[in-house]
C-alpha cells in the first residue's frame, strides 16, 4: 500500500532575512535602553511585541498565512520609540493600533502606506499626551548602569523635556547628547548604539542612504540657515544628536513599504522629512517633530515621486525629435 506523505508542519512565522537585519541592527539600541533605563525597559520592548504578534496572528490566521517577522520590527521600533515609564497597557493599545490599524487595515505585508510602528506612535501621544510627554525619567549613568535594576527610582522622573530647553539656547554638552546621558525616550538617546545599527543596515543595503542622507542633508542646512536668520535655537549637531530624529532618520523614514521607490524619490522624500522635522520643531507645537514628519513624507512623498516621474517623462517627450 502506498505511504501517506508526512505532512509538513505549518510556520508560525515567515522568515525575512532584510527583517532580520533590522533587528539585528537595534540591538545595540536596546541594550543602551537596558543600560539606561534598567530592565523595565526589557519589559517594555516584551510587552509591546507580544502584542504586536498577537494582532497580526489575529490576521493572518484567518488568511491560513503565517506571521511575518517585521511584526517584531514595528514592536520593537515603537517600544524603543517610548518613554521609559509608559504604563504596559499603554504599550499593549500602541501595538494593536500600529499593527492593525497601521499595517493589516491596509492588506497586510507590504501593503501599507504609513510606517505602522510610527501609527501607533502617534495614536498614543494624540491619545495619552502627558503618559507620552510629560513624564521623563533620569537615565542610569556610570558603572554598571540600570543592569542591575528594574528602573530608576521615583525620585528620578523630571517633567523637563530636552527640546524646549535647547530651543531656548541652553548650552547642553553635545557629549552628554551623544552619549544618551539626559532624558529621552528608550532608544533615542545612545547615539552611538543607533549609529552602530544604522551602519549594519546601510552595510546590508536593507536601508537606502539616499533617504538617510537626504535626511540629515536637509535638516542641518535648514536648522543651519535659521540660525543665520537670527532665530534662536541649537546648532545643528545639537540639533541633531538631539531627540529622535536621528533614530527616526535611519530605522523608520527608511520602512522600504512606506518610503519612495526611485533614487530622486527618495531624496525627495528625504528632504521633505528632514525639512518637516525642523519646521515643527521651530514654528509648531510640538517639541519634537520627526514621527510627524515622517508621517507626512509617506503622505506626499508617492506624489511627489509621481509628480517628478511624469515631470521626466514630458522632458523627455520634448527633446524627442
Amino acid at each position: 500500500m502506498p505511504q501517506a506523505k508526512p505532512q509538513t508542519p505549518r510556520r508560525r512565522i515567515r522568515w525575512q532575512p532584510n527583517m532580520a537585519a533590522v533587528l539585528t541592527a537595534l540591538v545595540p539600541a536596546f541594550v543602551a535602553a537596558v543600560y539606561f533605563y534598567g530592565w523595565r525597559a526589557a519589559a517594555v520592548v516584551a510587552v509591546t511585541n507580544a502584542f504586536a504578534f498577537a494582532t497580526e496572528y489575529a490576521f493572518t490566521r484567518r488568511r491560513g498565512e503565517p506571521v511575518t517577522l517585521a511584526v517584531f520590527v514595528t514592536g520593537s521600533l515603537l517600544a524603543l520609540s517610548l518613554p521609559p515609564s509608559i504604563p504596559f497597557w499603554m504599550c499593549a493599545v500602541g501595538a494593536v493600533v500600529a499593527v492593525g490599524f497601521g499595517k493589516e487595515l491596509f492588506g497586510g505585508m507590504g501593503r501599507n502606506v504609513y510606517n505602522p510602528a510610527l501609527v501607533g506612535r502617534a495614536f498614543l501621544y494624540v491619545s495619552f499626551p502627558v503618559a507620552l510627554t510629560g513624564a521623563w525619567t533620569e537615565p542610569f549613568w556610570g558603572g554598571l548602569g540600570g543592569l542591575g535594576a528594574w528602573a530608576p527610582g521615583a525620585d528620578a522622573v523630571t517633567s523637563a523635556t530636552l527640546l524646549p530647553v535647547l530651543a531656548h539656547g541652553a548650552p547642553i554638552s553635545p557629549w552628554a547628547l551623544l552619549w544618551g546621558s539626559l532624558p529621552g525616550s528608550l532608544g533615542e538617546t545612545c547615539k552611538p548604539a543607533l549609529l552602530l545599527g544604522g551602519a549594519y543596515i546601510l552595510w546590508k543595503r536593507v536601508a537606502s542612504w539616499e533617504i538617510v542622507a537626504s535626511c540629515l542633508g536637509s535638516f542641518a542646512l535648514l536648522v543651519g540657515a535659521l540660525r543665520l536668520a537670527g532665530l534662536a535655537g541649537p546648532d545643528p549637531v545639537r540639533a541633531l544628536l538631539a531627540g529622535g530624529f536621528l533614530y527616526g532618520a535611519l530605522f523608520m523614514a527608511t520602512d522600504p513599504v512606506s518610503a519612495n521607490r526611485t533614487r530622486a524619490g527618495r531624496v525627495l522624500y528625504g528632504c521633505v522629512i528632514g525639512v518637516a522635522t525642523v519646521l515643527i520643531r521651530e514654528f509648531g507645537n510640538f517639541p519634537e517633530g520627526a514621527m510627524f514628519a515622517i508621517l507626512l513624507g509617506n503622505t506626499f512623498g508617492p506624489i511627489l515621486e509621481e509628480g517628478l516621474a511624469a515631470w521626466k517623462a514630458r522632458r523627455a517627450g520634448e527633446a524627442a525629435p
